[in-house]
């Protein structure tokens, strides 16, 4: 039976991640077990950054940004000495389960510990949507409002010098923040890796929207997909439109978290916590479907993301 159960946040911050730490803590307090944070993600456990909480430690926390307990990214984690030292420490402090709160990365690591012997339950935590297990991971809501609220913005001072402007957002393999984002703004153009920019017929629009005396231009670009001041130029050069770029980058991490993404970290937190009070582990937590539910760490580390095919046809027939 389990007794004693950690938790840590790893890898890239998300809006969120406080609110599932509470609710982890206060379930498995609830349940009558001994909580434990490990400060730092992996790093600190391989450190013994290990303390015991009791329901004072959550107080105020719901609606800050980032993880108290703070994260780290820690590549030995991929070697197996660095993966059986981590399970000894566990075993040192008497700890049979260890829950962690984060993405891809983060599951690796739990997926390796598991292989060990630990008991352990994964939270999707990342504002990128990335997760191939679930369709929502705790933070997306939030990033997606610091997106719009800064578009919003940028259409302002767009509008009054008569721009395009390029907006770079963050999600590298999965452009659900740059789609959801051009929805949600009426945006005149979205470029990610389900939504691939197609020059011609971007550079067409442009200049129709010139020629118009259009206001404005926006268009939303997942990074790490093209260099945007040197599309920009291009745009420029084709279309004749003054273009400017906006990087939001690590503002989108930041903030309080919305209501949505608090409640969603309620409900991956308190199914964390009964999972392993029902003797379950090696899951992690999931929504599919409008159901919250588990899915077996082996699985849902070889999953891929769930590319919103529909969407991008939503996008495409309203631009």
């Amino acid at each position: 039976m389990v007794k004693r159960i950690a938790v840590l946040t790893s890898g890239g911050d998300a809006p969120g991640m406080n609110a599932a730490l509470r609710s982890v803590i206060r379930a498995g307090l609830y349940h009558g077990k001994e909580m434990y944070v490990i400060y730092d993600g992996y790093r600190g456990l391989l450190e013994g950054d290990i303390h015991q909480v009791n329901k004072d430690f959550t107080s105020d926390i719901i609606n800050r940004g980032g993880t108290i307990i703070r994260s780290a990214r820690v590549p030995e984690m991929k070697e197996e000495a660095t993966q059986k030292k981590c399970a000894q420490i566990l075993a040192d402090y008497e700890i049979d389960a260890l829950i962690g709160i984060g993405g891809d990365g983060t599951y690796r690591g739990l997926a390796a510990l598991h292989k060990q012997g630990v008991k352990v339950v994964g939270i999707p935590g990342t504002i990128d949507n990335d997760v191939g297990s679930t369709e929502e991971t705790i933070g997306f809501s939030t990033a997606l409002n610091t997106i719009c609220d800064c578009v919003d913005k940028l259409k302002d001072t767009s509008g009054s010098h008569q721009r395009c402007s390029l907006i770079e957002v963050m999600g590298r393999d999965c452009g659900d923040l740059a789609m959801y984002a051009a929805l949600a703004e009426g945006a005149e153009g979205v470029i990610c890796v389900e939504h691939p920019l197609h020059e011609d017929k971007l550079f067409r629009k442009l200049r129709k929207m010139k020629a118009m005396n259009k206001s404005h231009a926006i268009i939303l670009v997942s990074e790490n997909l093209y260099d945007i001041k040197e599309l920009a130029k291009k745009i420029e050069d084709a279309t004749g439109f003054d273009t400017r770029t906006e990087v939001l980058g690590r503002l989108q991490r930041g903030g309080s978290p919305s209501a949505h993404d608090r409640i969603l970290a309620a409900r991956y937190g308190a199914l964390a916590v009964q999972t392993l009070v029902d003797g379950g582990g090696g899951v992690v937590t999931a929504s599919i479907g409008g159901e919250y539910t588990t899915v077996p760490i082996e699985e849902a580390v070889e999953m891929k993301h769930r590319h919103k095919h529909g969407l991008r046809d939503l996008i495409d027939m309203l631009q």
